[in-house]
């Protein structure tokens, strides 16, 4: 860092919440805290929650060192599909290649009669095609047509069709094509907003590329307004010198704001990213080694996998109906959160999510104005959470809800205890099943895991989640609700690159192999260098993406440092044979009918930055574990409501022990302990549920 300033800051902003949490470099102190989004303009909560920590910390602007951001903008821009008019220019001939799309139905094909296939990102009549062509090599077969360019060009700027994605055929091999259409575009339509293929994925796969190239070109304008507006406010805070500012990107990195907004596809993922790398950082110092990460918030639930201290990332991933194949941090998501709405599905039934009350107007005990029941009113009616949020900076109105859900179980013919618990019990059987789509259907076993639990809302239904999936471990963070805010100060800046090319095993020259990774490499560095990374600290990781002869999909497997020999390359392919094994059952290792494809060759760049270090507290024998008071809490409609103790966290020392039924409650969450299960605080002070008799 430049500036003399030795706070960093992590935020991210939530539907309901923005979180932000503080780093002093000098004393190593950590400092959390909230405030609420501003759906309108997420920017204000942003500054706000700036403001706050600094004033808690009794310092001004000019203290901080960085800040390191997770957003919502292109996430929820997709999930809503608030996207502007778009234009694509791809090959003459080509125009229909987002109608075709792929051949797959989600949930099966058992779902073909009732799915309707979504509206196309582009409408057919803003498809445009211009002739030319390469192979897959790179070879030109048919010359670019300037002359039709420069008539859609003029088409586009004439229709006032301002942001277009570029996708033509072959151009991962060879983006000469891309480029003139790119020159031609600035020369003709200066002020439209481009994406081109060639820079955004150089990876085969038409449709995918495409589809990826016009989701970048559709968040670019709303994202760069955004990050412009915080960069100009930020330096309006801290006259005479530029504040580093970081965006939080889906592949478990970082990246300054002035390169982000060059490849806004690469956020789509960037808050549940940060809070999966916390989880993962927070699981490992805990002692496990397989963990699930559920990040709770008050629109949505993330939840996704960590093994051996790692998230599990994937190119395969999507956000709402658009595909964007991307590196990204395997995060499945659910509309389960502590604004998602309860009420009747059109049979008649109990139905929660996936739509919610956000910030504003809220869950109806908000009273901003919200008048339908959310998971949050049913734990507030059932005394699950206290009669306030942020350690009693907004008062919640219990009456409100309690009226609400009246209504709503009068309609459904059962108690209100019983129609809270419904609500609870669907919420809960939804994050399940999102915990089971990133562990059993990628061969994982949930059971193996421990479970960490975090977000505003996500650990108000640990208890049930351990029933329902069998698991006999769960760990709570502390300061869970700011995890994600904590993670963005764990993470390294990142950037990946990828070029295709496929090549069986047996064909494969490793000095060719070793041109294209040293291609990557040298990107990779410029890259780092201009991020202010000195050569000496720069991290450069291989990998490659294999399949069998035939396939259709590749597996990911590590190339390891330093020269490309032949013995490195057949290390390769055993390693690939290994992951076959785990990932699907079987593999083809000594059949000589079956040869290895190798298919696309990939670098991440990476540039270290320094870590807030948690300082363990030697657990004491026996600490005192006094209640701050009791209320009257519902865990079972059968039971009734029991009488429980409420304990403040920062009073549970390490090494205290309780059982349920009890409340342990802190600034940003609160944890329902549900009879039958024991706690027990670690050196870290996270809290730890197993069973009665079960241990950890």
């Amino acid at each position: 860092m430049q500036r003399d300033s030795h706070i960093r800051i992590g935020i991210d902003t939530g539907g309901t919440f923005t979180d932000v949490v503080a780093f002093d470099e000098l004393t190593g102190r950590t400092v959390t805290t909230k405030t609420p989004s501003t759906p309108a303009d997420p920017a204000e909560g942003f500054l706000a929650g700036t403001a706050k920590v600094l004033a808690e910390l009794g310092l001004g602007a000019d203290a901080v060192g960085a800040i390191s951001h997770g957003t919502t903008v292109a996430t929820n821009q997709l999930l809503e599909g608030k996207l502007e008019r778009m234009g694509f220019i791809t090959n003459a001939g080509y125009e229909a290649i987002l109608e075709i799309a792929r051949q797959s139905v989600p949930d099966g094909y058992g779902n073909s009669y009732f799915w309707v296939k979504p509206e196309r990102i582009v409408p057919r009549d803003l498809v445009k095609g211009v002739p030319g062509r390469l192979d897959f090599t790179g070879e030109e077969i048919e010359a670019f047509d300037d002359q039709r360019a420069r008539e859609v060009a003029r088409w586009f700027r004439e229709h006032e069709v301002n942001t277009l994605g570029v996708c033509l055929l072959h151009s991962y091999a060879d983006p000469a094509h891309e480029q003139r259409m790119r020159e031609i575009l600035r020369e003709e339509h200066p002020d439209a907003v481009v994406s081109v293929s060639s820079e955004v994925l150089r990876e085969y796969r038409e449709y995918e590329r495409s589809m990826t190239t016009l989701v970048d070109a559709a968040v670019k304008p709303r994202l760069s307004r955004y990050i412009d507006n915080i960069k100009t406010r930020l330096d309006d805070l801290t006259v005479g010198s530029a504040l580093p500012f970081y965006v939080m990107k889906s592949n478990g990195g970082v990246l300054s704001a002035d390169e982000v907004v060059h490849q806004p596809i690469t956020t789509v993922l960037s808050g549940p990213a940060a809070g999966a790398l916390g989880a993962a950082m927070i699981g490992d110092l805990a002692g496990f080694d397989r963990v699930l990460t559920c990040d709770g918030g008050g629109t949505s639930t993330d939840v996704s996998v960590v093994i051996d201290g790692d998230p599990t990332l994937t190119t395969e991933g999507s956000v709402g109906v658009y595909p964007s194949k991307i590196p990204m941090i395997d995060v499945v998501t659910v509309g389960a959160g502590g604004g998602s709405i309860a009420g009747l599905s059109p049979e008649g039934t109990l139905k929660v999510g996936p739509a919610s009350a956000g910030a504003d107007p809220g869950p109806v005990c908000y009273g901003n104005g919200g008048t339908e029941v959310t998971i949050t009113d049913a734990h507030v009616v059932l005394g699950r959470i206290p009669a306030h949020l942020l350690g009693g900076e907004i008062g919640l109105d219990v009456d409100g809800a309690r009226s609400a859900l009246e209504r709503l179980a009068d309609s459904l013919g059962m108690t209100v205890e019983e129609c809270a618990v419904g609500v609870l019990e669907i919420s809960a059987w939804n994050q399940a099943n999102a915990l089971r789509q990133v562990t059993v259907k990628r061969g994982l076993d949930v059971r193996d895991f421990a479970l960490t639990t975090f977000g505003g809302s996500g650990s108000l239904l640990l208890c049930r989640l351990m029933d329902i999936l069998d698991i006999t471990t769960v760990l709570v963070p502390l300061n869970p609700g700011n995890l994600s805010a904590f993670g963005l100060l764990t993470v390294d800046v990142k950037n990946d690159y990828v070029q295709t090319s496929v090549t069986l095993h047996s064909e494969l020259r490793t000095d060719q192999l070793a041109t294209v990774y040293g291609e990557l490499e040298e990107r990779a560095v410029d890259a780092l260098t201009r991020e202010g990374f000195d050569h000496d600290v720069h991290q450069l990781v291989r990998t490659a993406d294999l399949r069998y002869f035939g396939q259709a999909f590749e597996v990911r497997v590590p190339v390891a440092e330093g020269p490309i020999t032949q013995d490195v390359v057949d290390a390769v392919a055993r390693r690939f044979h290994d992951e076959h094994r785990a990932l699907y059952g079987y593999d083809f290792e000594g059949n000589p009918d079956q040869q290895v494809e190798w298919v696309n060759l990939r670098v991440s760049g990476i540039g270290p930055i320094r870590r807030p270090e948690l300082t363990p507290e030697p657990p004491q024998s026996d600490p005192p574990t006094v209640p701050t008071g009791r209320r009257s809490v519902c865990f079972d409609p059968e039971r009734g409501r029991v009488d429980t103790p409420v304990y403040w966290r920062e009073d549970l020392a390490p090494g205290a022990r309780l059982a349920g039924p009890a409340v342990i409650e802190e600034f940003g969450a609160t944890v329902p302990v549900h009879p039958g299960f024991v706690v027990r605080i670690d050196a870290y002070r996270n809290i730890i549920v197993t069973r009665e008799g079960v241990e950890a």
